[in-house]
């Protein structure tokens, strides 16, 4: 059967519940732009702590595990502490492709279209041309779960995939009056539903997701991203996801479990910044402290900051972030580790620094008054586990 526009998911009615949530996330997006409105000390740091949390998430979800600063690594250009040589070319990957979606998405006088869906798929896997980057694929495509040895899901007819995601496309722009999260979830939804690519297609979809966020008048784009916490929640994601696709490509007109678990990540994930800006905030104060009753110079801040979030800090790395000469950084990280705030460990170029025992005093201080999230959907995680054993009944 051709496809045509009418056969891809589309938004359902928010219920009250739905409309209250998004409008504390609004609120809550509002109150960020406002806290970061006078540049501080410390949020280029947080903001590249959180684009390197969002690489690590999304491709967590795929089974690409990486340390967070070795996903710190990809932005700064740097070499891998720990990654192979494979798993770091995929996250190189992802790292592309999200710099363009927050270094261009942002730009009013572009619209989306095929050809950039094409070309961020590209910047993905560039590394694998095996996998047909940005190409449709041309045969039938599953997806199986490893848990249980299973295809638990069939995408639509290769022959479909051109109109189908022209179709994306167009609901991109003719839904431009609707909320901009609930397009986000929606394109999320879609492309990963239609499986376009031999590939990627779950990073893609989360990548669209952040690119229609991007192209909205949301705010903060980095901190705007949810999948940090969706690869903090991978099972609730992919029961979501299943609750919602029925095993194969066929739209029904209800994907309300997906977006209000969508709703929710929002919800939760903005919960977390604002908690992580003041604790942030309150770690930044008491390394100020300490440097200044050591008279050591501000630029050590950063190795501190690093530490303190649970990085492996690298004369490398210091050196172009403290912008200092090579003798210069391993003065003040041996400086440091002298005096108990950082602790050395490996030799040679592999020689790292990570917290030492005021540092980590610290920190578990502010872990310790760490409020507990509100979850703004009680009721979900029980419908989400119905459907978590339903799919894994033989891991329950």
């Amino acid at each position: 059967m051709k496809a045509t526009s009418l056969q891809l998911y589309t938004a359902p009615r928010l219920t009250s519940e739905d409309d209250a949530v998004l409008a504390e996330i609004h609120q809550m997006r509002k109150e960020l732009r406002h806290a970061l409105k006078t540049p501080k000390r410390w949020e280029g740091r947080l903001r590249r702590s959180a684009r390197a949390k969002a690489i690590q998430g999304s491709n967590s979800i795929e089974g690409i595990n990486v340390a967070e600063d070795d996903a710190a690594a990809a932005l700064d250009d740097e070499e891998p502490l720990s990654a192979d040589e494979k798993t770091f070319a995929e996250i190189k990957g992802y790292q592309r492709a999200m710099e363009y979606v927050l270094s261009l998405g942002s730009d009013r006088e572009t619209d989306f279209d095929v050809a950039e869906i094409k070309a961020m798929h590209f910047m993905l896997l560039q590394h694998e041309p095996s996998k047909s980057p940005g190409h449709w694929r041309k045969g039938p495509i599953y997806v199986h779960n490893d848990r249980t040895d299973q295809i638990v899901y069939e995408g639509p007819d290769a022959e479909s995939v051109p109109e189908l995601m022209g179709a994306l496309i167009e609901s991109l722009h003719t839904g431009i009056s609707s909320d901009p999260v609930v397009r986000s979830a929606m394109a999320h939804l879609n492309l990963v539903m239609i499986h376009p690519f031999r590939d990627g297609n779950g990073r893609m979809g989360r990548a669209v997701a952040a690119l229609v966020l991007t192209r909205s008048d949301i705010g903060e784009p980095t901190f705007s991203s949810i999948e940090e916490w969706l690869g903090a929640n991978s099972d609730d994601y992919y029961a979501a996801l299943a609750h919602t696709g029925h095993g194969k490509w066929a739209p029904r007109p209800d994907a309300h479990l997906w977006l209000s678990f969508c709703l929710r990540a929002h919800h939760m994930q903005a919960q977390t910044v604002a908690r992580r800006i003041q604790e942030v905030s309150d770690a930044w104060v008491a390394f100020d402290a300490i440097r200044e009753g050591l008279k050591l110079p501000e630029r050590v801040m950063d190795a501190l900051f690093d530490a303190w979030i649970g990085y492996r800090v690298r004369r490398g790395g210091y050196m172009k972030r403290a912008q200092v000469e090579g003798h210069t950084a391993t003065r003040d990280l041996a400086q440091l580790a002298e005096l108990g705030l950082l602790e050395a460990s490996g030799s040679g170029r592999g020689r790292y620094y990570t917290a030492g025992p005021q540092i980590k005093e610290i920190r578990q201080k502010i872990v310790g008054e760490r409020r507990p999230l509100v979850d703004p959907y009680p009721w979900m995680r029980p419908k989400l586990a119905e459907e978590i054993n339903t799919q894994f009944p033989a891991t329950q």
